[in-house]
């Protein structure tokens, strides 16, 4: 008999569909866009937030204030929720910022009726968004499509490490928030290294951190990469003002050169699931693809050189 899977996560929606398990999940969030089979489901979750249309700064501002007024950023609907009867929910501790709070999920689940799985994904490397892909295959009885999904993921992350380095040993930054400045955590770094650039301001393995200006032009960054968390890429080129027009941005070498890239962070670099890979061909292209040429899907060039 199937499970009834609410995925309370982005990229466990996505997980769950890329290794056959669509079918099982009863409900989603309300930023759950991908893959499109999945756009019907009910939706648990909204934004306590009005962060549509706002700008990076004043996101920030307003989650800033609900975290020190102790509000929740994201709103549950426990009436849906029950109604929908799920056996297994999967949710995740990592970040507050990013789903509805584990504290939240777990209050909701001990008002429910009979006896409800909640499984917390946290993974922080390339290897533990396999290992979660596996992991929830093995919950949902879809092992083998979980199998395939890892087995697809691991030769293209394999075919990007074997390509020949970039010309110079560049170097990358990677803006995961655009006002203030946040450099990208967790598996960001690593990609880059496996890209063949060198990033000397995200944690490797670490949630992501608030970078000052100072130190972005310290590093010289011959690529940035904007990577905005939430943002598509329309809503990343948009923001990209936010850095491009900083003092001391046009001394920069990626300024000169013109590698800066907006990229769809939402779908490529922010949520650990398997369109990460699309994430790390896209900086493979970065570091090698003359600026103005086309880049992957999910990202573009923004503004040009700037000649000195």
């Amino acid at each position: 008999m199937a499970l009834r899977v609410v995925s309370l996560l982005p990229s466990a929606t996505e997980i769950l569909f890329a290794i056959g398990a669509g079918d099982d999940v009863v409900a989603i969030t309300h930023e759950c866009d991908h893959p499109p089979e999945a756009q019907g489901l009910p939706r648990v979750t909204s934004n306590a937030l009005p962060t549509a249309h706002a700008s990076a700064a004043d996101i920030d501002r307003h989650i800033r204030h609900a975290r020190h007024e102790g509000s929740s950023i994201y709103l549950l609907d426990e009436a849906l929720l029950a109604s929908v009867a799920p056996d297994l929910i999967v949710t995740q501790e990592l970040c507050d910022v990013c789903a509805v709070a584990y504290d939240q999920v777990s209050e909701a689940v001990r008002r429910l009726a009979g006896d409800v799985a909640v499984v917390s994904l946290e993974p922080r490397s390339l290897e533990d968004i396999r290992a979660t892909v596996l992991a929830l295959g093995e919950l949902t009885g879809h092992d083998r499509g979980a199998e395939v999904v890892a087995a697809s993921m691991v030769e293209r992350i394999d075919v990007v490490a074997s390509l020949a380095p970039p010309e110079s040993d560049p170097v990358v930054a990677c803006i995961e928030w655009t006002d203030p400045l946040m450099a990208g955590g967790h598996w960001v770094p690593e990609m880059v290294r496996i890209a063949g650039g060198r990033d000397p301001l995200g944690p490797v393995g670490e949630p992501s951190i608030e970078v000052r200006w100072e130190a972005v032009v310290a590093a010289r960054p011959d690529v940035i990469v904007l990577m905005p968390c939430g943002f598509d890429l329309e809503r990343t080129v948009e923001a990209s003002s936010d850095v491009v027009s900083r003092p001391g941005f046009d001394e920069l070498p990626c300024a000169r050169s013109g590698r800066v890239v907006a990229a769809d962070g939402s779908a490529y670099f922010n949520r650990p699931g398997p369109r990460i890979v699309n994430g790390l061909e896209i900086l493979a292209a970065a570091l090698r693809t003359p600026p103005g040429q086309p880049l992957p899907r999910g990202a573009t060039w923004v503004g040009t050189p700037v000649v000195l």
